[in-house]
């Protein structure tokens, strides 16, 4: 009886003292942009041809109509979370200015955004062309 008590109090400071062991993921929120979308802006362009090309932007101010910010936060396993933001202004309708650190290619968010649009995640071949290669070539 007098050895439970203590052996309790050490069971839970070890149990409490291994949470570094669970898992954390990453975690991405905000617009999540391609670098050939982001690439393809121009100014001239109006709001309709920006929102088909980069989707709704995350903060779009009623006080302020001419201005989109597209933003972006990446955490690397309980990491300090990383911004990432993309302001576009407009006057009359028409994209004027682009301002932000969305692309900066030393970005890490940026570095895992590209990892996750990886083209080698992407099928080589399709069926049809690999039972060709079987069968020895095209026609055959």
């Amino acid at each position: 009886m007098t050895f439970a008590r203590p052996l309790a109090v050490l069971a839970i400071l070890l149990l409490t003292a291994c949470g570094g062991l669970v898992y954390k993921q990453d975690i991405q929120q905000g617009n999540v942009l391609a670098n050939e979308d982001v690439s393809q802006l121009e100014t001239g362009m109006t709001k309709r041809q920006v929102k088909v090309l980069l989707g709704t932007p995350s903060i779009n101010s009623p006080f302020h109509n001419d201005r989109w910010d597209y933003m972006n936060t990446y955490a690397r396993r309980a990491g300090t979370p990383e911004k990432r933001v993309l302001t576009l202004y407009f006057e009359n309708d028409a994209l004027v200015s682009i301002e932000g650190n969305y692309l900066d290619e030393e970005d890490m968010a940026s570095e895992a955004l590209d990892e996750l649009q990886s083209p080698e995640d992407a099928p080589v071949q399709d069926l049809e062309s690999l039972r060709e290669e079987e069968r020895g070539g095209p026609g055959a």
